[in-house]
């Protein structure tokens, strides 16, 4: 088969690698409008079960990432001034860059045909190749020219957030909720490289204007925001690489696929940053779509319809869980008179994906901590 991905990101690059993996006859060609080495962004972070879905398709990709990977144990959240530190999950931080590279390379060695600079506005070239894959992240060209077909739907949410990077060394996940003259502003970082973190700041648009951040340019925002984080920060500066205040839109498409056009990754459907498993899914539909590929040889509809079997179920339940978590974010002024540990508790329960004997399961001694307080210190 003639096999087009149009994205190179994660997503893209897996299936592209498995699928020829599969079938070295198919010829497949990956494009991706940014340059090979384009430097935009900071860190991504996943958790290392994450990972586990690498095990049995491709193990030594697995490895490289890992060895290129910042290792962290648990989440330190901090509210009122005071970390609690929050275990059962180990976390990999790891260059955007860096992982890019190694997936092109991993790609690349397969025998996929790699084509940078170039932008695909519309999949024309659809009638070129038997299958064309839109991997091209959430604000997707393939998804939107031919819209008419995938029904997807943009809802816009409230909340404002940048991606920075930070010179301080984080040892942990952090979640820093940090109170201001103009509102609440919450920090999201983790460690990517020795000496350098993604530092992700998210607040109200009502607190983005208080602020002065809707006038305020490059330097002026990360003043802003340096200033409101100190403590945090500890005198370490926050980077930026393009970085612009943008509101997340919440992606979800009604119709998977077209013809012989399929979506998956962010083209598809978004989770959302505050849940932190838009990687993590991107790279489940690809592995997804590469094995009803494999199993359903050249049959593109029948590829189709069993990748949408397999996946829709897993889609719905992620994408619940995301909106839970961007509604308690965007709600978070209503708790903030909670004590720390009493916030911490509400922040664990926010998706209703970990429930207490879950909790108890994987972190003991916050789940004592939990059980030592009286209900009304618990209630929001």
């Amino acid at each position: 088969m003639r096999i087009a991905v149009i994205g190179g990101g994660p997503a893209g690059l897996l299936f592209a690698k498995l699928a020829k993996q599969a079938d070295s006859t198919h010829e497949i060609d990956v494009y991706e409008q940014n340059p090979a080495h384009a430097t935009y962004g900071f860190g991504v972070v996943l958790a290392d079960v994450a990972l586990n879905i690498l095990d049995d398709v491709d193990s030594d990709l697995r490895r490289r990432i890992s060895q290129t990977a910042e290792f962290q144990t648990h989440i330190t959240l901090t509210h009122k001034g005071e970390g609690i530190p929050l275990l059962g999950n180990a976390f990999m931080g790891v260059s955007r860059v860096k992982l890019l590279q190694v997936m092109q390379e991993n790609a690349r060695q397969e025998g996929v045909r790699l084509i940078f600079e170039k932008r695909i506005a519309t999949p024309d070239l659809r009638s070129d190749y038997d299958l064309v894959v839109g991997a091209d992240g959430v604000n997707s060209a393939v998804r939107t020219s031919l819209n008419e077909f995938f029904q997807a739907t943009k809802e816009p949410r409230l909340n404002k957030w940048i991606w920075y990077g930070t010179t301080k060394r984080l040892d942990s996940v952090n979640l820093v909720f940090q109170p201001s003259p103009y509102g609440t502003f919450i920090a999201h970082s983790y460690r990517y490289a020795p000496d350098y973190g993604t530092c992700v700041i998210e607040c109200s648009e009502p607190s983005w204007r208080a602020a002065g951040l809707d006038k305020a340019n490059d330097e002026e925002s990360r003043a802003i925001c340096e200033t409101v984080f100190k403590d945090f920060l500890g005198g370490e500066s926050l980077i930026s690489n393009r970085s612009l205040w943008f509101t997340p839109e919440f992606v979800t498409s009604k119709h998977w696929h077209h013809e012989n056009v399929v979506l998956i990754g962010d083209a598809l459907k978004t989770v959302h940053p505050s849940i932190g498993s838009g990687t993590r899914v991107a790279l489940q539909d690809a592995i997804a779509l590469a094995k009803a590929l494999r199993a359903n040889s050249r049959d593109v509809q029948a590829t189709f319809a069993q990748f949408e079997r397999e996946r829709r179920g897993g889609a719905g339940t992620f994408q619940d869980a995301a909106m839970k978590s961007i509604l308690w974010y965007e709600s978070v002024d209503e708790r903030m008179h909670l004590e720390p540990v009493a916030f911490a508790y509400d922040y664990m329960m926010r998706t209703g994906r970990v429930d207490h004997e879950r909790l108890r399961r994987q972190d003991p001694e916050f789940a004592a901590r939990v059980e030592s307080l009286s209900q009304d210190k618990l209630r929001a």
